[in-house]
């Protein structure tokens, strides 16, 4: 697979995820559609590192991730502020002791707030590549 297949795998899975994400939202899954929010701008950011390396770090550090796609650096506070809200969201839903946490917390509003940013956020990804 050379990095035009890569990025291509990269960015396919990311707009897959987030169009998941709409449907759990529409269902009220509010917990997992947060949770795809965050794997959206993962993959996304693992597209961006595909340009030019072979394999993304096996990584779910949303900055961790921008730094090593050399856009961490060029984002605006608001994006680097949004990828620290999205970071507790892959954790958190991944494992029970944490759900119910999180879950108190991600109510409709915030949840629909967070689809938006991650929805401004992949296009301007998408950008970059």
């Amino acid at each position: 697979m050379n990095n035009i297949d890569r990025v291509k795998y990269w960015i396919d899975l990311a707009t897959d995820d987030l169009s998941t994400a709409k449907i759990l939202f529409k269902k009220r899954k509010l917990l997992f559609s947060g949770f795809l929010c965050h794997l959206t701008i993962e993959k996304g950011l693992k597209a961006l590192v595909a340009k030019t390396t072979p394999t993304p770090p096996k990584s779910h550090d949303l900055e961790e991730l921008a730094k090593k796609a050399n856009v961490y650096d060029i984002m605006s506070e608001e994006q680097k502020d949004f990828i620290d809200t999205l970071q507790p969201l892959n954790i958190e839903a991944r494992y029970p002791a944490y759900k119910e946490n999180i879950s108190s917390s991600l109510d409709k509003t915030t949840c629909k707030e967070i689809l938006k940013e991650t929805e401004i956020l992949l296009k301007w990804i998408k950008t970059q590549l």
